[in-house]
């Protein structure tokens, strides 16, 4: 039975549990990203591997391997086919390229470079051929997918971590000692418009996202606390803290609807809270240990866990398939 995003409740999001398991995986998974209007997921992992999903199926499409440069941070870009990644290593002594990718013939379709060390923040821009790059260079590069040359350059301190809101106008930039600043994505020259600050946190923030409305704000610190921000005034709707877990990130997500926020935890359990009534409203043992990559699919009831294993979580109707030693989807729940 379909289940409409829409009619997202808390019965439906405390029946979420594990549909589909992969687990042959080489190492840790580092990056997962949904394509925003094509049923496909492609993650990255220490196997210098890139590995593309569909989810409706739950079945692997495709896997290329990238010995030499690795894969780090990965985003789609608008066609299905298509992805940035950032590399794990270092193939010379000045840059560390990002690459744009073609999965369809195992292709690199153009190189970027300018950063000098590890890109931790990679997103593209929902409207046009733009994306961001935030790097522990402490700068933030502007790029368009047609051109190798950087479109943009912003100096921080700290490590920066970028964002688009979900109508691509303007994307938010966190930096040193917990400040959030908005900038306009047609005029970012002109500097920041506003800037917000979590009270009170000072620690890194190594995640934020936009709620598909654009009115919330999503921050993950790198001490595992979670907080939500009216995205206009920058005011704390609510905050939660997790266990951290050392030497490795959690990752947070808000539901398609923005009325959930789903976490995971440093002690390998995940957490689901109702944003409106800022309470607790299930938590589950990831039964994969920390999940460092948490992603909630843009159009359907479903979300992805992964930590050296990826798992596809879903409205309590996955069952186990002996033959194939993986749990499949009987249906993934869509608009």
């Amino acid at each position: 039975m379909a289940i409409s995003l829409t009619e997202l409740d808390d019965e439906t999001v405390r029946s979420m549990s594990i549909g589909a398991v992969f687990s042959d995986f080489g190492g840790k998974i580092n990056s997962v990203d949904f394509h925003r209007t094509k049923d496909l997921l492609v993650t990255t992992s220490d196997d210098d591997s890139v590995r593309l999903y569909d989810i409706a199926n739950a079945t692997l499409l495709k896997t290329t391997y990238h010995k030499k440069h690795g894969a780090d941070r990965i985003c789609f870009t608008h066609h299905p086919s298509s992805v940035i990644c950032s590399s794990r290593y270092k193939t010379d002594s000045t840059d560390e390229p990002l690459r744009y990718l073609s999965m369809y013939d195992n292709r690199c379709l153009r190189y970027f470079k300018g950063h000098k060390e590890r890109v931790v923040s990679l997103c593209m821009s929902p409207i046009n051929d733009s994306f961001m790059s935030g790097s522990l260079d402490h700068s933030v590069r502007i790029w368009d997918l047609r051109v190798n040359a950087c479109q943009g350059l912003l100096h921080l301190r700290g490590r920066p971590t970028v964002a688009y809101d979900q109508q691509g106008l303007v994307f938010a930039v966190a930096m040193e000692g917990g400040a959030i600043k908005l900038f306009d994505s047609r005029s970012y020259d002109k500097g920041p418009f506003d800037t917000f600050f979590v009270g009170g946190d000072t620690a890194e923030v190594s995640d934020i996202k936009f709620s598909n409305d654009g009115k919330s704000m999503l921050l993950t610190t790198t001490n595992s606390n979670i907080y939500v921000l009216d995205a206009y005034a920058g005011e704390k709707r609510c905050g939660f803290s997790l266990e951290p877990s050392s030497n490795t990130g959690i990752e947070a997500t808000f539901t398609p609807d923005g009325q959930y926020v789903v976490s995971s935890s440093g002690d390998g359990t995940l957490h689901a809270w109702s944003i409106n009534m800022r309470n607790e409203v299930s938590c589950w043992n990831s039964h994969i240990g920390v999940a460092t990559c948490l992603k909630w699919a843009p159009r359907r009831a479903m979300f992805v866990a992964a930590s050296t294993v990826l798992t596809f979580w879903i409205p309590n109707n996955g069952k186990l398939n002996p033959e194939s030693g993986a749990r499949d989807l009987v249906a993934v729940a869509a608009v």
